[in-house]
């Protein structure tokens, strides 16, 4: 009956494996314990995104073991991958009782703390470049969450030239249709009505099997089979959004029109150089069919600000593309150098606080993107996923069909559940609403 924290950094992806291991060891009969708590064993699934995510998974180990000097540490994640050495080599670590364990063997990690025995070695890391198969994390429940995630797929081969990715999560593997479509099944038998169809990089998911089946394929299937599920896709490559997906999407109630669109910059020549697969005009050509299609559409975008070599005239370039553009909200990160990636090596990198500067711009106008697609919504009638826990203003929050975040007043018993509401008003960072009788 072992007390096991879990400590997760990073992506949907990796929030989703440690919901796994805390499943699947809470029906073994451990107790799942928060980093407050003492704790016989320790998972850390680590991130390495930037070198800050590295740093800041380092500083979980050395929290972890001074929480629990007795522990057994496990470190797991896409830190492990690149920063082995680096790890093995920390002071705290000396004498201490720690594994190892790859991105490839994550489906070890359970079987590692209920027998250790027959996983005793130090390091557990396979070859993730070599890896051909995605490993099986079944989820029965998932924590305190309203929403669930389903890895469908990991791994990349882009090879963005600012991304470590591809190192850490080696090729692209796909979880086949059926096993797919199990997993959403055991949610929906569980109460659960919203899933997030998640991995590293979505849009190429079957290319890998043999049955000749794509993404729009597999979102046909799952929402044909459960029509009472809420599917909602958590990001797509631009090329990947074509129109037979956009038309499922209109067709089908139960998937989310909602799309997260990964842009990076609004100007060509630093687009190149990033090593991404399109001009800007291509990817207003897809923002536009977008709207065409499913006109009340929520779309997202990530944006990279201060990449090597964004002059000021680059900058105002990609500004004006993203303000000519309708989408709903921006995701703005700074152009971080990630040792291991080609961009780290390139000599024209941004001063920081210029990259301050464009990102509070770009922020700011993320601010009015969004404030702007909330006063679009007003006066509609809506279908809710009511989240689990209440808004700071003492209401009652949750998201629409597409993505607007709206708070409004009603009793605990309508958490977790689908409700219709009235949206009412704009506050700009969400919408209030009633809920409609």
């Amino acid at each position: 009956m072992k007390k096991v924290c879990i400590v997760t950094l990073g992506c949907k992806v990796n929030q989703f494996e440690s919901a796994s291991f805390a499943d699947n060891l809470q029906a073994a009969g451990c107790t799942i314990v928060s980093q407050d708590e003492p704790a016989e064993v320790i998972i850390i699934n680590t991130c390495t995104v930037t070198a800050a995510a590295s740093a800041h998974s380092r500083k979980a180990v050395r929290h972890a073991l001074r929480a629990n000097p007795d522990a057994k540490i496990i470190i797991c994640g896409c830190y492990v991958e690149i920063g082995v050495e680096e790890i093995t080599q920390m002071d705290e670590l000396i004498g201490r009782n720690y594994q190892i364990i790859g991105n490839s063997c994550k489906d070890a990690i359970v079987p590692a703390i209920l027998d250790p025995d027959n996983h005793s070695e130090q390091r557990l890391l396979g070859s993730i470049r070599d890896a051909k198969t995605i490993s099986r994390l079944p989820v029965r429940r998932f924590g305190n969450r309203t929403r669930t995630y389903i890895r469908i797929q990991d791994g990349c081969e882009n090879f963005c030239t600012y991304c470590i990715v591809p190192y850490t999560r080696g090729p692209s593997r796909s979880l086949p249709a059926i096993e797919v479509l199990e997993q959403a099944r055991i949610f929906a038998e569980e109460g659960y009505t919203e899933t997030v169809l998640t991995g590293i990089h979505i849009g190429v998911w079957g290319e890998d099997l043999t049955t000749g089946e794509n993404f729009t394929d597999l979102i046909d299937m799952l929402s044909r089979e459960l029509p009472t599920m809420r599917f909602r896709i958590s990001s797509l490559e631009p090329i990947e959004i074509k129109k037979p997906l956009l038309s499922l999407i209109a067709e089908r109630d139960n998937i989310m029109p909602h799309l997260h669109i990964p842009l990076q910059s609004g100007e060509d020549s630093i687009l190149s150089r990033m090593n991404r697969r399109y001009d800007t005009a291509k990817f207003r050509e897809i923002i536009e069919e977008c709207h065409r299609q499913i006109p009340e559409i929520c779309i997202g975008i990530d944006i990279l600000a201060g990449f090597p070599g964004e002059t000021e005239s680059h900058f105002e370039t990609a500004y004006a593309f993203l303000e000519s553009l309708d989408f709903c909200y921006l995701h703005v990160f700074p152009y971080s150098i990630r040792p291991g990636t080609k961009a780290a090596e390139f000599t024209d990198q941004i001063h920081g606080d210029i990259k301050t500067s464009r990102v509070k711009k770009l922020r700011k106008l993320s601010d009015r993107k969004k404030s702007e697609f909330h006063q679009k919504q007003l006066g509609k009638i809506l279908a809710v996923q009511v989240e689990g826990k209440r808004a700071s203003d003492g209401r009652l929050r949750g998201y629409t069909d597409n993505y607007t975040l709206v708070h409004f007043d009603g009793p605990d018993t309508l958490m977790r559940q689908v409700v219709e509401v009235v949206l009412l008003t704009n506050q700009n960072s969400h919408v209030n609403g009633e809920v409609k009788v």
